[in-house]
């Protein structure tokens, strides 16, 4: 920690409330309301709130769907009206984007808000059922946790270090949040997703001086205790033990000897026993990348303190697992490390010997993430999990393919790949697949050792480095690899206001607690 900076705490959470209706003396007692309603309902579902005319105004401003409209209350309060009119075959990421502008139009200026999404007309048939990986949810479900969730996400503050607050006079907090007449709504789901992304978002975010490998594991450390979950850190003399020469390689480079692999246990019941996991999730650490031996230009070095997000995304999972008790046992494995330039950096040409005795020919230094990846893959195989999921802000590839709109999967299982992509469709955080097939290793052959760090040319480098992962993952085990091309984006993602977005989180939850990939995935290995 650089001297003159403290740690900054996580900001808390608003406090959410049910209510069942209002009232024009609930609204006096409220910055905003924000109700976001279907298209083809029309005015209808407007009816029953206090100030109906005034709404009715607003819906007949909003000719056509997918757009928001605000007005101020005549009351003593000036409350603002926002209302977002959504389009029929809105899908789950449309529903949280709406929800989202809807709250940047009430950005920094209220304090207390409710938000509706009235269930009019839902019995007619009107509005279609919005289906989640595994059942059909109600629209008016669907929309109220759109609102609930970008409610959320707006309230949450990342990490500032500036001498004075930020904003000046004007500038409010949102600090409580009333949910009206949502019956059907998961709350505490929700906000463990919430809280979940924001502590991906945190960690992402944080200065490279601030988080480096010994101050994250102090977190990890107390983050653990605060949780139930049991904690090991795997340092570098223990990692050469093992023979993970791999992520070691990686971690030469740095003048300060205190890269490691962290591993976390969830157990249902908060026990800290043992036994083998349901999942094991995989993330990829990098805290500051400057593309090592092969040095990065300044513009594609300027953001590398965010090559750690897939570890991020893989502690906040883990964290909103043992937040909601669920019941499944998992471990989070965290490959803690940066790739700096210096004497003792590992090189072209090198032959490596990853955990699982694979031998690796080191082609580019800047593919750094798939050499700490692949032991962490190994040592997490050893405990014979149900299933591997991995997270890692791995290749420009991807992101040239996908843009930041979305993020690449790849798996050694193509049966899970409908599963796997209707928990993408259904969370917002949307997947595409890429190939899997045996003929890419050609392009990985080395005269040298068993595979190729990485091909010379860049040319569908997502898919070969997939295609090197799964050699460290054990016969038998259904894997899956994100990479992470949303983890950063200009202007934020769906509901998320920020460029540093948490991405994967609501995805990882959604396929581990509401589909069946486990047993899917038991029944295939």
């Amino acid at each position: 920690m650089p001297r003159g900076f403290a740690w900054p705490a996580l900001p808390p959470s608003p406090v959410v409330e049910r209510r069942a209706r209002l009232s024009e003396r609930a609204v006096a007692e409220l910055d905003a309301i924000l109700a976001l309603v279907p298209h083809e309902a029309g005015e209808a579902p407007l009816a029953a709130l206090p100030y109906a005319e005034r709404w009715r105004r607003l819906r007949a401003r909003a000719e056509r769907p997918d757009v928001v409209r605000s007005a101020t209350l005549a009351n003593a309060r000036d409350t603002r009206a926002v209302l977002g009119v959504l389009s029929p075959r809105a899908s789950p990421f449309d529903v949280l984007a709406l929800a989202g502008r809807m709250l940047k139009e009430i950005a920094r200026e209220a304090e207390v808000i409710a938000l509706v999404a009235p269930r009019e007309n839902e019995a007619r048939g009107t509005p279609r059922p919005v289906r989640t990986a595994t059942a059909a949810a109600s629209p008016g479900t669907v929309r109220s946790a759109a609102l609930l969730s970008a409610a959320l996400a707006h309230a949450f503050e990342l990490p500032a270090f500036r001498s004075a607050p930020a904003g000046g006079r004007g500038r409010r907090t949102l600090k409580r949040i009333e949910i009206v007449d949502a019956p059907s709504l998961d709350l505490a789901y929700i906000e463990a997703a919430a809280r979940g992304n924001d502590l991906a978002r945190f960690l992402t975010a944080l200065p490279p001086n601030v988080l480096d490998a010994s101050a994250y594991r102090r977190f990890l450390e107390r983050f653990a205790r605060e949780h139930g979950l049991g904690f090991e850190w795997i340092g570098e003399p223990a990692l050469e033990r093992l023979g993970a020469n791999a992520f070691l390689a990686v971690a030469r480079g740095s003048a300060a000897r205190n890269a490691g692999i962290a591993h976390l246990r969830y157990r249902p019941g908060r026990r800290r026993g043992g036994g083998a996991p349901d999942v094991a999730l995989v993330g990829k650490g990098i805290l500051f990348d400057t593309g090592g031996t092969n040095l990065k230009p300044h513009r594609s070095m300027l953001e590398m303190h965010t090559d750690m997000a897939g570890s991020a995304v893989a502690l906040a999972t883990l964290g909103a697992c043992a937040r909601l008790d669920a019941p499944l046992a998992a471990d989070a494995w965290l490959a803690i490390t940066e790739n700096r330039i210096g004497p003792r950096s590992y090189v072209p040409q090198e032959i490596v010997r990853a955990a699982n005795g694979v031998t690796i020919q080191v082609i580019h230094t800047d593919a750094e993430g798939r050499m700490a990846l692949a032991d962490a893959l190994a040592l997490a195989g050893r405990t014979r999990p149900r299933l591997m999921l991995d997270f890692g802000t791995l290749t420009g590839t991807c992101v040239y393919a996908l843009t930041e709109r979305m993020s690449g999967l790849t798996t050694n299982e193509p049966r899970l790949l409908p599963t796997l992509l209707a928990a993408g469709r259904a969370s917002g955080e949307r997947m595409w697949s890429f190939p899997f097939e045996t003929d890419y290793d050609t392009d990985l052959e080395s005269k040298m050792a068993d595979v190729l760090q990485c091909s010379v040319e860049s040319k569908g480098d997502h898919i070969l480095a997939a295609r090197f992962l799964a050699r460290f993952v054990p016969a038998g085990i259904p894997w899956v690899h994100v990479d992470l091309s949303s983890a950063v984006r200009s202007g934020g993602l769906a509901h998320i206001p920020t460029d540093v977005t948490g991405f994967g989180v609501r995805y990882a939850l959604e396929l581990l607690l509401k589909t069946r990939v486990l047993e899917e995935a038991q029944a295939l290995a």
